[in-house]
C-alpha cells in the first residue's frame, strides 16, 4: 500500500467533516507539494458533486490538480486511462448514473474513483520521477 492511498483511505472514512472526492485525492499528497491540508481543503471545496454541478468528477479533478502541482501540464496519459477504465465518461452525472443501472450505491462508487486517481496519480509521478 501507498502512504497516499492509505490516507485517502482515512479520509473518506470521516463522517465529519465530510472531505469530498476531489479533497480526498489532493489533501494525500499535498504535503509533498508544498501545500497544508488546510490549503489543499479550500483549493478543493467545490469539487465534489461534479463541481457541485455534475460535472467533471471531483476525484478526476482533484487528479488533475495533483499532477500540475508536480508540473505535469500534460494529463492525456490521466484520462486516457480514466476513459479506458469508465466507458469513456469523466463527468459525475454519467458515472454515478452508470452506476446506478448497475444498482450499486454511490458512496462505495465514489470512493473507489477516489483510490483509482490517487492510485493513477502516484503511478504517472513516480513514472515522470516526481516521487
Amino acid at each position: 500500500m501507498s502512504k497516499y492511498l492509505d490516507r485517502a483511505r482515512e479520509l473518506r472514512a470521516i463522517v465529519t467533516p465530510h472531505y469530498n472526492c476531489g479533497q480526498s485525492v489532493v489533501i494525500p499528497f499535498a504535503e509533498d507539494a508544498g501545500l497544508t491540508e488546510e490549503q489543499a481543503w479550500g483549493v478543493c471545496a467545490n469539487f465534489g458533486g461534479g463541481l457541485k454541478r455534475a460535472a467533471a468528477c471531483g476525484a478526476i479533478t482533484g487528479g488533475l490538480v495533483v499532477l500540475g502541482l508536480f508540473g505535469i501540464d500534460n494529463p492525456a496519459e490521466y484520462y486516457q486511462r480514466l476513459r479506458t477504465n469508465h466507458d469513456g465518461m469523466l463527468d459525475c452525472a454519467d458515472l454515478l448514473r452508470k452506476n446506478k443501472e448497475l444498482g450499486r450505491e454511490k458512496k462505495p462508487h465514489c470512493d473507489a474513483l477516489v483510490y483509482e486517481c490517487v492510485s493513477l496519480v502516484e503511478e504517472i509521478l513516480r513514472e515522470k520521477g516526481k516521487l
